[in-house]
């Protein structure tokens, strides 16, 4: 005789939709009257390598609680990134702003790889960008760099979307 109500075990759980990697962990200090009180700061990307990606910050006061509610974030911050080529590079040039920081990203020909910088690379390859050129102009920080390439990946438009905005066909748009 089985029993169907037994209890979900460890194994059985669902696997992970999500990658993530953490970018930056930062130690923030305030100075109260007792001394300094420490502090962490991190931020972490998540992706599924295949157009969906997503960051968060978190600060806590030991490390593991930071990245685990800066995962949080990012699971709650995901949005759909447009590709192109069999699913590999992004359709247009585009530039990211934030801060003082901004972020150019070129599409590539195909077996190029990703041109990009430790922040700004987290962020492409968790998008499933394969072929793609960057350039960080202004604020190298990680934070503003992420900000600025998620600012970048937002922008971007494919022709269908476009025709769609537009009311018109794809070959008039070409």
């Amino acid at each position: 005789m089985e029993n169907n109500n037994r209890k979900p075990r460890r194994f059985d759980r669902p696997q992970k939709e999500f990658d993530e990697r953490v970018v930056v962990i930062n130690r923030i200090s305030k100075t109260v009257k007792g001394g300094r009180r420490m502090r962490f700061s991190a931020l972490v990307v998540v992706g599924d390598h295949k157009g969906q990606v997503g960051f968060g910050l978190g600060k806590a006061n030991e490390v593991p609680d930071a990245i685990r509610k800066a995962s949080e974030a990012a699971r709650k911050s995901v949005f759909r990134v447009p590709l192109v080529n069999n699913k590999k590079t992004i359709p247009h040039p585009v530039i990211g702003n934030y801060g003082a920081g901004e972020v150019l990203l070129k599409p590539a020909a195909e077996g190029t790889g990703v041109i990009a910088g430790g922040p700004v690379r987290a962020v492409l390859e968790l998008a499933g960008i394969e072929d793609v050129l960057s350039k960080c102009i202004g604020s190298r920080t990680p934070i503003n760099a992420v900000h600025a390439t998620v600012e970048a990946l937002k922008q971007l438009r494919t022709v269908n979307n476009i025709s769609k905005l537009r009311s018109k066909k794809v070959e008039e748009i070409r």
